[in-house]
């Protein structure tokens, strides 16, 4: 959480973000399993999708920010 808040550049904050975000969604699947149910998995797909279009989108922001992709 403090990385999310202070990191000292985007990247950081990003990454940060995805490793919470994959501890969630360890955590909901492992209670999908011990519980037996289904109930979580729209909400896991949706916690992927955020994860993986975030990244996406901040990738894209600083190498644009950056000029590397010129």
């Amino acid at each position: 959480m403090w990385r999310i808040v202070r990191g000292p550049s985007i990247l950081d904050r990003a990454i940060a973000s995805d490793v919470l975000l994959t501890e969630l969604m360890c955590v909901l699947g492992a209670e999908m399993a011990i519980n037996q149910h289904t109930r979580t998995l729209p909400v896991l797909l949706i916690i992927a999708a955020v994860g993986v279009f975030g990244s996406i989108s901040i990738a894209r922001f600083v190498a644009r920010r950056d000029g590397t992709n010129q």
